[in-house]
Order: C-alpha cells, then sequence, then structure tokens
C-alpha cells in the first residue's frame, strides 16, 4: 500500500507530491493510522515538517528529510487522547479512596480544595499529571479545573494538546467567589487562550447540579460566541438523574438540552444512566462523551453504555478523570477496562472490539474532544501527535501476523504504559528512548511530596475535630451560644393548652412538627451530633413542609440552677445531605434515634420570651407528655433570673418544677 490510499484527499495529495523536503522522516515502522479505514503500513514511514504530517505509508524513497529515524520494526501511531481528567488532582492521588462519591468529593475534596488550591498547586499538579501522561504515550487531554490559566500554562510549556476548561460552579471555589466571577473568569481564559496552537479553552460549567440554568446557558452562549466547545459533567449517578426527575420533571439530557446546553458543541463527561432516548440526543446535538471506566466503577457510579452510544453513533472517547478518583493517568488501562466492561456488561463478547477501543482513545476521542480535524490519526495534514511503541516484552509476545487486525489486540489487552518508547506534539519530541525531554521528573517528586505533607497535617488536625469536619463540609455556625432550660412530664396535653390560652401568657406564634433525630455520639470530649429532620404539618396534620438540621452539642451541662439547667451549645449547620452521608463522613461510635411529635410555641411570660415545647415520644415509645420551656442567654445572671421564670412556667404549664428531667429525650 502507498500514499494513493489518500488520493481522495485532493489538497492534501498534492502537498505530498510536492513535499520532497522534510523535516523528520521515521522509517521502518509498522504504522497504525487509525483513520477510518484503519490502514496499516506493516514496513511503513511517516513524513513530518513543521509539526504536520506530510505523509504516510511506503513513502521513505520519496523524501529527503532533515532528520531520519529508523524504528526498528517499532510501531508507530496516534498519541492517546484522555478525553477527560481534572490533571492538578494528581497531588490528590490516594487521598480519600473507598468512599461513597458524595463522601468523597464533599467531605474531603473540596475541603482540601479550598484549604490549598492556588495558582501554583495547579502548575504543580498538571506538571505531574503532564509526566505521567507522556510516559504512557497521550499527546492531548481535557481538563476542567480551577485557575485553568495554569493548567493551560503548564501544559504548553510540556509540549502537550489540551482542552482546558475553566469551571463555573453556583457556589463560591477556589478561584471565584461567586457564579458572575466565575463567568467572568472563564471569559478572559478563553480571550487568551483562544487560537493558540496546543491550547484549546473552554467553559465548564461543572454539572447541572452544581450550576444554575443561567449559568448553564450563559456557558452554551460563551462557547458559541467563541466558537469553542463547552466541557461538563452529565448523568454521572443514579442520584444525579433521581434530583433531577424529582426536580425538574425529566432526567439530565432531556432537562439541559431543554435549558439550550447543546447549543455549544459539548463534550459530556460520564453518561453513565441514560437510556436511547437520551443517547439519540446526543448523537442529534452532535455532543462528544467521555467514558471513564476505572473512575465509574470505584466510586459505585455505574458503567456507561459505551457500546450503545457508539452503535447510535454518538462520539465517545475514553477518559481517565483525575486520579483522586482513578488513581492513574494510565489510557492503555482504561482502554483495555472499556472493553472488557463493555462485554462482561452485555454478555457480549465482540462488544467493543480491540480496534474500536483503540480508535475511541485516538480518533474517535478527538472527535468527542471536537478537534478531530487536528489531532486522533495519522493522516496528511494533521498535526504530528505520535508515539513509538516497543512491543517486545515477555507480556506482549510472541506476536502473530496471521491476522493484521492481531496489533490491535496486542496494544489494546497486552501493551503497557511502560511500552512507549518515544511521544511527540505537534511535531516537537517530548519523550525519547524513554527520557522525558520537557520535565524534571525529580524536581516535581520532591515539590509535590512537599504538598503531601501539609495537605496531611491540615487532615489530622482536622479529623480530631467533630467541630472542624463540620465547619469543612460548610455552612456551620461557628460562634457559641448558650440556653437555659427545664423538661419534666405533664398529665395531659389539655392542661398545656388551657395554660396557654390564659390571660398570664401570650403567645407569639405556634407551629406542629413531626421529627425525626438520628444522634452520633463520639468520644466525651467531642460531645455528639444531632441530625434532625423536621417535618412541618397543618391543623390536619398533613405535611405542608420539611427542612433538616445538624446541631453539634458539646459538652452538655454547664450549671444548674435548681431544677433549671444551662447548656453550653451549639454548633448549627444546614443538613443537606442525608443521615448515611454523615454517618460515613464523621464515623461516630454509635448513634441512636428518636421520633417525637412536637408542638412549639414562641410565648411571652412575664415580660421574657421562651420556647415551650410539648413532645410525645413515638419511638422509642414513651407514654404520656412532656413539657420543655428554654431560652436562649448570654450571661451567667441572665440564667439565673431566667431560671426563676422557668420554674414558675413550668408550674403554669402542668408540670412539677421538682420533679424536671435532666436527661436529653434520646437518654431516657
Amino acid at each position: 500500500m502507498t500514499r494513493d490510499v489518500y488520493a481522495e484527499s485532493g489538497s492534501r495529495d498534492i502537498l505530498a507530491e510536492m513535499a520532497t523536503t522534510c523535516d523528520l522522516l521515521l522509517t521502518n515502522a509498522h504504522v497504525l493510522t487509525l483513520d477510518e479505514q484503519f490502514t496499516a503500513f506493516p514496513s511503513g514511514a511517516v513524513a513530518i515538517d513543521n509539526g504536520r504530517i506530510l505523509d504516510v505509508g511506503d513513502i521513505a524513497a520519496n523524501y529527503t528529510a532533515r532528520d531520519t529515524i529508523d524504528c526498528r520494526g517499532r510501531i508507530v501511531m496516534p498519541g492517546l487522547i484522555n478525553a477527560h481528567t481534572h490533571a492538578p488532582m494528581t497531588l490528590l492521588r490516594g487521598l480519600a479512596d473507598d468512599l461513597r462519591l458524595d463522601v468523597w468529593l464533599l467531605g474531603y475534596m473540596m475541603p482540601v480544595e479550598r484549604e490549598f488550591v492556588r495558582p501554583e498547586f495547579v502548575a504543580l499538579g498538571t506538571k505531574l499529571a503532564c509526566a505521567e501522561m507522556i510516559r504512557s504515550g497521550t499527546t492531548c487531554f481535557a481538563d476542567m479545573y480551577y485557575f485553568e490559566d495554569s493548567v493551560a500554562e503548564a501544559s504548553a510549556d510540556a509540549g502537550m494538546r489540551a482542552l482546558c476548561g475553566q469551571t463555573v460552579l453556583k457556589f463560591p471555589s477556589p478561584d471565584a467567589a461567586s457564579y458572575e466571577d466565575s463567568l467572568a473568569l472563564a471569559r478572559r481564559f478563553i480571550e487568551r487562550w483562544k487560537g493558540h496552537p496546543l491550547i484549546v479553552p473552554a467553559p465548564a460549567p461543572h454539572a447541572p447540579y452544581t450550576c444554575t440554568v443561567e449559568i448553564l446557558r450563559a456557558c452554551a452562549e460563551m462557547a458559541a460566541e467563541f466558537d469553542v466547545p463547552l466541557h461538563t459533567h452529565l448523568s454521572e449517578t443514579t442520584f444525579e438523574v433521581d434530583q433531577s426527575r424529582q426536580e425538574h420533571g425529566m432526567p439530565v439530557i432531556p432537562w439541559v438540552k431543554k435549558n439550550r446546553l447543546f447549543d455549544a458543541r459539548v463534550l459530556a463527561a460520564h453518561c453513565v444512566h441514560v437510556d436511547d432516548g437520551e443517547i439519540r440526543a446526543l448523537e442529534a446535538a452532535g455532543a462528544g462523551v467521555a467514558h471513564n471506566p476505572t473512575s465509574n466503577l470505584k466510586l459505585g457510579s455505574g458503567i456507561a453504555p459505551a457500546a450503545r452510544m457508539l452503535e447510535l453513533g454518538v462520539q465517545v472517547g475514553i477518559g481517565t478523570d483525575g486520579c483522586a478518583s482513578n488513581n492513574d493517568l494510565d489510557m492503555f488501562e482504561e482502554m483495555r477496562l472499556a472493553a472488557l466492561l463493555a462485554k462482561g456488561f452485555s454478555g457480549n463478547p465482540t462488544a467493543i472490539p480491540a480496534k474500536q477501543a483503540l480508535a475511541m482513545s485516538t480518533r474517535i476521542g478527538a472527535r468527542a474532544l471536537h478537534i478531530g480535524d487536528v489531532t486522533g490519526s495519522l493522516e496528511p495534514g494533521k498535526r504530528a501527535d505520535l508515539i513509538v511503541l516497543e512491543l517486545t516484552q515477555a507480556h506482549s509476545w510472541p506476536p502473530f501476523e496471521r491476522d493484521p487486525d492481531a496489533v490491535y489486540s496486542r496494544i489494546v489487552y497486552s501493551a503497557k504504559a511502560g511500552d512507549v518508547v518515544d511521544v511527540m506534539c505537534d511535531g516537537k519530541w517530548l519523550m525519547r528512548d524513554r527520557q522525558l525531554l520537557t520535565l524534571d521528573e525529580g524536581e516535581l517528586h520532591r515539590a509535590a511530596a512537599d504538598v503531601a505533607r501539609r495537605i496531611d497535617r491540615f487532615l489530622l488536625q482536622r479529623e480530631q475535630s467533630v467541630l472542624q469536619k463540620l465547619i469543612a463540609i460548610g455552612g456551620a455556625t461557628e460562634q457559641e451560644s448558650f440556653e437555659v432550660q427545664a423538661k419534666a412530664r405533664v398529665a395531659s396535653a389539655e392542661t398545656v393548652h388551657n395554660a396557654l390560652a390564659s390571660d398570664d401568657i401570650t403567645v407569639i406564634r405556634g407551629v406542629h412538627y413531626h421529627q425525626y433525630d438520628t444522634y452520633f455520639y463520639f468520644d466525651a470530649e467531642q460531645g455528639r451530633l444531632r441530625y434532625r429532620e423536621d417535618e412541618f404539618l397543618d391543623d390536619a396534620g398533613k405535611v405542608v413542609n420539611a427542612r433538616a438540621r445538624l446541631t453539634l452539642t458539646g459538652p452538655s451541662r454547664e450549671a444548674a440552677f435548681g431544677s433549671v439547667l444551662l447548656f453550653r451549645s451549639r454548633f448549627l449547620a444546614p443538613a443537606s445531605h442525608t443521615p448515611r452521608f454523615y454517618r460515613e463522613y464523621f464515623r461516630p461510635t454509635r448513634e441512636r434515634e428518636v421520633e417525637k411529635d412536637r408542638r412549639r410555641w414562641l410565648v411571652a411570660y412575664r415580660g421574657v420570651q421562651f420556647y415551650v415545647h410539648l413532645d410525645r415520644l413515638l419511638s422509642p415509645a414513651v407514654e404520656g407528655y412532656f413539657v420543655e420551656v428554654k431560652s436562649r442567654t448570654w450571661s451567667r445572671r441572665d440564667a439565673q433570673d431566667k431560671a426563676a421564670i422557668i420554674a414558675d412556667l413550668l408550674q403554669r404549664l402542668g408540670a412539677n418544677a421538682s420533679e424536671t428531667i435532666e436527661a436529653d429525650y434520646v437518654d431516657l
């Protein structure tokens, strides 16, 4: 076979005919072009000039090169394309493994990122990622992170091609105080890097559940305005899809379609939980998908229907995701797993054959990133992004030549990252004879080890304090307060209602709750954490609203004034996650649950405001009713004065002030 296979390319063929000289000629190579026809040249050559592929095939005799390299029968193929990662997260590799996605992300990754992620952190993490990717044959990757300017600079300095997505979120992030700041940052980033030979800038709205409709639309409009891709996460978990159904009445894909996200050229990471209709919507929108098999398995997110997406025409690349959830950037492992999962998931051993898996990691991956005209295959006119493989180690020996496609199986099922000998991107060598040329690995390792030590110190200090862990996930009120309170049994609810109706007590407002409390216990010094779900009930007992809160109580009792107790309170936080999340995040030594019916009134008595609770314990079931009176206070003298009034008020409500109950309900 010769370059005649490219005769249909017209001008490219003319370019090749005219180019009798070139910068570099790779000869005596087993060339895998990974073009549409999977054209291969068992003893071929590649001519390169000015960073561009001039010609491929049995063409060595046609060119005079300034530099000629004998590949000695090794495989020359396109560089691998990592379709989705978070490069700086190499510095978080192995930080918090074997956790659920929400605990991993919200309990560890985001708190550490808020504390440590700065431009210098991002630059170091990206350089470490580039070193790993170059060593494993990756020449191009799609990134999404904070301070993406630093990612782009580090990638370009390392000589790698990258689609760099500046993250946009609806809440504060390490590089933006608000989503308006995130959008402005994304715009400036795109303006700076648009047209760069190696970097393709993009807005990156993190995901529908972390963005507003306005953010998604603004990012899509920005991508269309600058004619750049848009990078996001879609349908990664069942929780995300179920939440979309509950909030919007439809799954994630139709919802983002309705909100014009697909007005942009989208690269969608994950797409684990999508049906045929959603897959067809992705294909119709021209969206690329990044399949991340290792990360999705490790975080328990599921297995994306990659084979079905390919069957229905979606451009599906393969990505590693970030090192914090993988834990490496090895595309050889990733494409092997992608092929095996498709077979095991479907029960069809022909699903995603080796050739297709390799194409997903090269040509199809480039199309998923919307840069298929630039890279992904060895064809005249494309940039010279290629790698050289030596498949002579025991794990890939012996070779079979009867089937010309056997070479793809050797690469996908047998080859390892260590088989990569040389790496070139944009016509420049990034690695020769397994030696990195653009990065100092030793210095990167020393700097990364120092960052790891600082993160360890931060987490060790935080893990010793339930309060610090509560603050780390956001929303905790960090000011202490005190409250004075007393609780006692009452003969009936009627006595309390009658007292509240008297002229001596003024009811300011009232509410009826059904309360579910889960108490998490720690050692004595840490106190205990209460997760409370309140269901608001109307006069007919129907649930009309709900809320959830966390309360961390330190050492309970400070002092007693007769039968009235002064309690050291409480650090409060909204509870936006499930009890399961807090159980796995805080890791209590034990837990207990209480369910009760509560009527709560704010009243004025003798010129002072108090809260009055009328409680009936449902689980564990306790006969009768309890009345509780409490008030916030700020000093011992104020607490002492209020204690006397509380004792009197208890008597008015039908309780015996001399028979108060000191224990909390959970301790009864």
